[in-house]
């Protein structure tokens, strides 16, 4: 019997996709200002002739700690930032959590149209792995006060719902049986949460490699390597319960754990890469660039997996409906 499609809530789902696209980008306007203008300089008083550290946006609501020079020295005060930069910050996680809430009734609704888990194809996929980013991104704000990764993850998600509704769209609708399981609200779940948690890591790292010294408006790459090797702390076990529950799935589906499916290889791959990044980075000695480098290498292993495999790779996950 054929699924009968609610075309009203499918409708509601893309309106509101539109729509956290556009909030995702207004709020990375908000971000970026905060860095350009928004951080007021501390004041400190040392003695005649001797250097100031003065520190730049070490505030408790989440910028990082960066420290200028006071070569004369004296009283070292920065000019006080307008008050229109004092507000951005706390509007642009204002749309950052309106965003956030459009996007998970998003989800919701193209689920409740079809009335399965929304993530059958690789559109649904991806816009709910942008979620999980952002997601990821509140949590470690909250934690950890990473708001200086706003501007960043915000820009990143608003990109990937873009490529998703413009590249990989498919209208709602039934999946094939073998999506049809229980197995989808375990296995794709965790690896959902993983990715977004790995996509906080994948952010930090390119900023990491990309900052300049001088860039002091830009957060330290102390305050990077931390965030991204707590993102990946918590993803890792995250990750590593997907493939398993992937395995127990496919002994369920297809009569066998493993099988060499090109899916299955890239994440058995991809786990295997950021398990040399834990390894590494309690390696006495193999931390900073070099630790952030394979980071990334694992990151691109990841992207491959849960994109490049279902775009240029056949086999068994190849039902992921890409147009």
């Amino acid at each position: 019997m054929p699924v009968e499609v609610d075309v009203g809530l499918a409708t509601l789902s893309d309106q509101l996709t539109l729509a956290t696209v556009l909030l995702y980008i207004v709020a990375m306007i908000g971000y970026a200002l905060d860095l350009g203008f928004g951080r007021a300089a501390a004041k400190v008083k040392v003695k005649k002739g001797e250097p100031a550290l003065v520190t730049v946006g070490g505030d408790a609501a989440g910028a990082p700690s960066v420290s200028e020079p006071s070569p004369e020295g004296g009283e070292h005060t920065e000019k006080a930032p307008p008050a229109w930069a004092l507000r951005a910050a706390p509007v642009a996680l204002a749309l950052t959590w309106l965003g956030w809430t459009a996007h998970l009734v998003a989800i919701l609704t193209r689920g409740w149209a079809v009335g399965r888990w929304p993530w059958g194809n690789m559109y649904e996929f991806v816009v709910a792995m942008c979620f999980a980013a952002v997601s990821a991104f509140l949590f470690m704000h909250i934690r950890y006060r990473s708001r200086f990764l706003g501007a960043f993850v915000t820009v990143a998600a608003a990109l990937g719902l873009g490529f998703a509704v413009r590249y990989l769209y498919v209208q709602a609708g039934p999946v094939v049986p073998a999506l049809n399981s229980y197995w989808v609200a375990i296995h794709v779940t965790a690896a959902i949460i993983a990715s977004g948690l790995f996509i906080m890591a994948g952010v930090s790292g390119l900023l990491f490699l990309v900052r300049k010294d001088s860039a002091v408006r830009l957060p330290s790459r102390q305050d990077l390597e931390r965030v991204a090797h707590r993102a990946i702390v918590i993803g890792f076990p995250i990750w590593t319960f997907a493939v398993i529950a992937g395995s127990l799935w496919a002994d369920k589906a297809w009569g066998r754990y493993w099988g060499w499916d090109p899916k299955e290889i890239w994440a058995f791959i991809t786990w295997i890469a950021y398990a040399a990044y834990l390894h590494a980075r309690a390696t006495a000695g193999f931390k900073g660039r070099a630790a952030m480098i394979v980071q990334l290498i694992a990151f691109a292993c990841l992207m491959f997996n849960l994109v490049g495999v279902n775009i240029f790779l056949g086999g068994l996950h190849s039902y992921a409906e890409v147009p």
